[in-house]
C-alpha cells in the first residue's frame, strides 16, 4: 500500500511538471481534476487505489486538460487581465473515486503545508463527475476554496450550507429534468420507463423526475437503478432489460452517468432492444464512451440533453499545434509528456463536439477564476498591486463575477450555477458512422423548448429510418377521441377507457376525465366535441302552421260577427227571444274576445302576451259560459220545475235575475284574474329542459296564475252542464240546451286534447293545439247554440213564428200529460 501511495504522489508530481509552465516560480496556481483514464470499481473492505495507467484511456479528459493549458496560456498572453502574474496550473487524474479522493486530500495538504510544494492552488477547477465532486465540495468548502466544475450537474450540489463554494459552467440537474419532461410531453410519451445509475448524480435525477411527473401527465411504467458492471450484477442488468420488455413502453428516459451507461447498454443490445426512444441525460449521452460501443445503434432512436455548445475558435488549433507532424517522430513535439505513448495515444482520437463543447465549459471555468483574481487583487491595465492572495478572499469575487467570454455571458446565481441552457441532440447514423445532431434548444426561465422534428431519424425495428409521420408512440392507453372522456383503470392515470360524454355534455380536447356541459341555449348529442345552437320553439307568423290558423281565426271571426250581425237584425223575431235576445249579442261579443285572445299565442312572447293570453280567453269565456248556465236555467225551470216553484220563475225574471247573475259571476272572475295577476305576474321564460336540443318559449307562472280561474270556470261549467242535460227532452223550438250540451262536449273536449298533447309535448304542435282548443270553444258554441237559430232565421222563416212556437209547446204539454 505504501509503494502505491508513493506512485501516486509521483504521478502527481509528473503531471504538474509536464504541464505547468513556471510551477516553482512565484505566482498563482489553479488546481486541476480531469479524468484522463476510466479504472472499473472495485469491492474491497479496506481502502485501495488503483494505479490509473492501468485504466482505459480517455481521450475526452485529455481534451479537458488541453482547454485549461488554452486557457491558461492566453490569460497569461493577455496583458491587462493580470498583468505581472504567472498563472500555473497543476492537473490531477481522476480516474476513479478514489483517485479523486487522494486528489482533494493532496489538494487540502497544501493548505496545511503537510506536501512541500511551494506554491499552494487557490481554486479548483473539475472534477467532471457530479459523484466525484461530493467529497471536495464539502471538504474545501470548509477553507471557502472555490471549485468550479465544468461537467458535475447534480441539483444537491447547489446546496451552500453543505457546499458553499462550489460552483459549475453548466446547469444544474433541476434544470436538466425540466427539459426532459418538455420532450416527453412535446411527443405526447406518457407510458415511460425511468433508469437511473447507481450514484449520486443518478439517484437524484430519477428522483427529482419522478417527483415532477405527474405535474406533466406522464406515468412511470418501470423504475429502475442500473448498478455498477460487475460479476454479480449482471443478472440485475439483464433483469431490468426483460421487465422494460415486459411493460411494453417505448420510450425509456436513462439518467445516468456514462461510465454506468456504458455498462448497461451491452445488455440492452444482448436481449435485442429495438426500435425504442432512449431519453438521455447529459452526462451520457453525447459521450462517445456510450456512443462507441459496439451495436448500439440498433437500441432505436436517442435524443439526449446537452450542455449548449458554442463555437470553440481556436482550440482545435491549438490542440493540433501540440501534436510532431509525424505520428512515428514523437521527440518533434514541444510537449515532453506526449512523448509518453498512452497521452500520444488520446491526442490523435479526432476532436468530437462534445469534447469541444465540455472543453469550453473548462476553458470558462479558468477565466472565472483570473476575472475574479483580477478584482480580488486590484488589477489595472498595468499591474497588479497585491500579489498575496487567500482561497477565500477570491471566493468572493467569485460569487460576483460576470463577464463576456467567447460571445456566452457567465456568472453565478446565489447557487453557483450559470444561466446556461441546453441544446437538445439526437444521434445520426450514416453508413454506420455516430455523428452527434443538434435539433432543438431548451431555456429554464422561462421553460420553453425549441425543437425541429424534421431532423429525428426515427429508428424501428427493421432498421430503417422513418420520419416525423411515423414517431413511435408510448402510451398506456390510446387517445380519446373528442366527445370521449377518460375513466381510470388501476393505479396508473395514464391507463384508461374511454367513455363517451352523455348528450349536452361536449369535450374537444384529449386526456380529460370530465365532459363539459354546454351552455344553456346550447346542446350536443352524446360523443360530442362541440355544441350546437338549440331550435327555438314558437309560433311564427310566417310559419305555414300559424297561416293557417291565422286564417281559422279569420274564418271564425267572420262567422262570430255575420252572426251578431244577423241576431242584431232579427232581434224581435221568435227565435232570437228564445236563444236570450240581447243575452246574445253579449255571448257573441265574449265568444269574438275570446277568439282573439289567440293572437296572445302568436310570436315570442312578451310581458303583455303573457298576462292576456290564457286570463283573457278564461275571463270572456266566463262571460259566455254564465250567459249559457242562465239560459239553460230558465230553460229548465219554465219546463220542470215552474209547477213546483210558481213563483220562483217570477221573482227571478222580475227582479233581472240573469242580469246580476251574469254580472256577479263576470266580476268574481275579473277579480281573481286580478289578484293572481298582481300575486304572481306571468313572464317571458325559456324551457330548456323539456327538451335537450331545443328551448321553448313560454311564460312562467301561467298555471299558477290561471288554475284558480280555470277551477272558477270548470265548476260553472259542470253547473251548466248539468242544467243543460236535464232539458234534453225539451220542445223541438226550445232545444237550447241540447246545444248546449253539445258545445260544452265540443268546448270540453278540446281542451282535454290539448292538455293531453301538452304534457308530452311542448313544440309548435302543442302551441298550434292551444290555438285550435280557443278556436274549437268558441265555434263549439257558435255551431252548437247559434247555427241552429240561424238555420232557422234564414233558411225556414216559417218556424220563426210565434203560432209555431206555441204550437210545439202545447203538443209537448199534452205529451206529458
Amino acid at each position: 500500500m505504501g509503494e502505491l501511495m508513493f506512485q501516486i504522489v509521483l504521478l502527481v508530481c509528473f503531471w504538474g511538471s509536464c504541464y505547468g509552465t513556471g510551477l516553482y516560480e512565484e505566482n498563482i496556481t489553479i488546481y486541476g481534476m480531469f479524468p484522463l483514464h476510466n479504472v472499473a470499481a472495485t469491492i474491497s473492505t479496506i481502502p485501495q487505489l488503483t494505479d490509473c495507467n492501468r485504466g482505459t484511456e480517455n481521450s475526452h479528459g485529455y481534451y479537458l486538460v488541453q482547454a485549461l493549458r488554452y486557457a491558461v496560456e492566453e490569460i497569461n498572453n493577455d496583458t491587462q487581465l493580470l498583468p505581472g502574474i504567472t498563472l500555473n496550473y497543476q492537473t490531477f487524474d481522476t480516474c476513479s473515486l478514489q483517485a479523486s479522493i487522494l486528489g482533494t486530500v493532496t489538494l487540502l495538504a497544501q493548505q496545511f503545508n503537510r506536501v512541500k510544494v511551494k506554491s499552494n492552488a487557490i481554486a479548483l477547477v473539475g472534477p467532471d463527475s457530479s459523484s466525484y465532486s461530493f467529497t471536495p465540495a464539502a471538504a474545501l468548502g470548509s477553507f471557502l476554496m472555490p471549485q468550479i466544475s465544468y461537467e458535475a450537474s447534480n441539483e444537491l450540489l447547489s446546496n451552500k450550507q453543505l457546499y458553499p463554494s462550489f460552483f459549475r459552467t453548466i446547469p444544474s440537474d433541476k434544470n436538466q429534468v425540466k427539459a426532459m419532461l418538455e420532450i416527453l410531453v412535446r411527443y405526447n410519451w406518457t407510458w415511460i420507463a425511468l433508469l437511473g445509475s447507481d450514484n449520486s448524480y443518478g439517484l437524484q435525477g430519477m428522483l427529482s423526475l419522478s417527483q415532477h411527473a405527474s405535474d406533466y401527465n406522464i406515468c412511470i411504467a418501470y423504475k429502475a437503478v442500473i448498478p455498477i458492471l460487475k460479476a454479480d450484477t449482471q443478472l440485475r442488468m439483464q433483469n431490468i432489460v426483460k421487465n422494460i420488455i415486459k411493460t411494453k413502453v417505448n420510450t425509456i428516459v436513462v439518467f445516468s452517468s456514462k461510465r454506468i451507461a456504458k455498462g448497461f447498454f451491452p445488455f440492452v443490445i444482448e436481449q435485442n432492444v429495438t426500435g425504442k426512444v432512449w431519453i438521455g441525460s447529459e452526462d451520457w449521452s453525447v459521450a462517445t464512451l456510450v456512443s462507441q460501443i459496439p451495436g448500439i445503434s440498433s437500441i432505436g432512436t436517442v435524443l439526449g440533453v446537452s450542455v449548449k455548445s458554442t463555437h470553440f475558435y481556436g482550440f482545435q488549433d491549438f490542440v493540433k499545434r501540440n501534436l510532431p507532424k509525424s505520428i512515428n517522430s514523437l521527440s518533434e513535439t514541444s510537449v515532453a509528456c506526449l512523448q509518453n505513448s498512452s497521452l500520444f495515444g488520446m491526442a490523435t482520437n479526432p476532436l468530437s463536439e462534445y469534447d469541444k463543447s465540455s472543453s469550453f465549459n473548462a476553458y470558462r471555468a479558468v477565466y472565472a477564476v483570473a476575472y475574479a483574481l483580477h478584482k480580488a487583487l486590484g488589477c489595472d491595465s498595468e499591474k497588479c498591486p497585491n500579489t498575496e492572495i487567500q482561497p477565500w478572499q477570491l471566493f468572493h469575487h467569485l460569487k460576483q463575477v460576470r463577464v463576456s467570454i467567447r460571445n456566452t455571458t457567465l456568472f453565478f446565481d446565489q447557487y453557483g450555477n450559470p444561466p446556461t441552457g441546453y441544446d437538445i441532440v439526437t444521434w445520426l447514423w450514416i453508413n454506420k458512422i455516430w455523428s452527434l445532431g443538434i435539433v432543438g434548444s431548451f431555456i429554464s426561465e422561462p421553460p420553453s423548448l425549441v425543437l425541429n422534428a424534421s431532423e429525428i431519424q426515427w429508428h424501428h425495428t427493421d432498421c430503417i429510418i422513418v420520419y416525423f409521420s411515423q414517431m413511435p408512440e408510448s402510451r398506456c392507453s390510446p387517445e380519446c377521441p373528442f366527445g370521449h372522456r377518460q375513466l381510470q383503470i388501476g393505479q396508473h392515470k395514464c391507463c384508461f377507457k374511454c367513455i363517451e360524454c352523455p348528450a349536452s355534455t361536449f369535450l374537444n380536447k384529449t386526456g380529460s376525465t370530465s365532459c363539459q356541459s354546454c351552455n344553456k341555449n346550447l346542446w350536443s348529442p352524446s360523443g360530442s366535441e362541440d355544441c350546437l345552437q338549440r331550435t327555438v320553439l314558437y309560433l311564427q307568423w310566417d310559419d305555414p302552421l300559424a297561416i293557417v290558423l291565422l286564417v281559422l281565426l279569420a274564418l271564425t271571426l267572420l262567422l262570430t260577427l255575420s252572426t251578431a250581425l244577423t241576431f242584431l237584425l232579427n232581434m224581435t223575431t221568435p227565435v232570437v227571444k228564445s236563444a236570450g235576445g240581447k243575452t246574445c249579442l253579449l255571448m257573441l261579443l265574449s265568444l269574438t274576445i275570446a277568439a282573439c285572445s289567440s293572437m296572445f299565442l302568436f310570436s315570442k312572447p312578451t310581458q303583455a302576451s303573457c298576462i292576456f293570453r290564457k286570463s283573457l280567453f278564461i275571463f270572456s269565456f266566463n262571460i259566455c259560459l254564465t250567459c249559457m248556465t242562465v239560459r239553460a236555467f230558465q230553460v229548465v225551470c219554465i219546463f220542470k220545475w215552474s209547477a213546483k216553484l210558481p213563483k220562483f220563475y217570477d221573482t227571478w225574471a222580475k227582479n233581472r235575475g240573469p242580469d246580476i247573475f251574469i254580472l256577479v259571476t263576470s266580476l268574481i272572475e275579473f277579480f281573481i284574474a286580478i289578484l293572481c295577476t298582481s300575486l304572481k305576474q306571468p313572464l317571458p321564460s325559456a324551457d330548456y329542459d323539456f327538451y335537450f336540443d331545443k328551448t321553448v318559449l313560454e311564460c312562467n307562472n301561467t298555471m299558477v296564475v290561471v288554475l284558480p280561474q280555470i277551477l272558477y270556470v270548470s265548476i260553472l261549467t259542470v253547473i251548466c252542464f248539468c242544467l243543460s242535460y236535464m232539458g234534453k227532452d225539451l220542445p223541438a223550438n226550445y232545444s237550447e240546451a241540447k246545444c248546449i250540451t253539445f258545445s260544452l262536449m265540443i268546448y270540453i273536449i278540446s281542451w282535454i286534447s290539448f292538455f293531453t298533447t301538452y304534457s308530452v309535448n311542448r313544440g309548435t304542435l302543442s302551441m298550434a293545439l292551444e290555438v285550435v282548443a280557443v278556436l274549437s270553444s268558441v265555434l263549439g258554441i257558435l255551431g252548437g247554440y247559434f247555427m241552429p237559430k240561424l238555420y232557422i232565421i234564414i233558411l225556414q222563416p216559417k218556424k220563426n213564428t210565434t203560432a209555431h212556437f206555441q204550437n210545439c209547446i202545447q203538443m209537448y204539454t199534452m205529451a206529458k200529460q
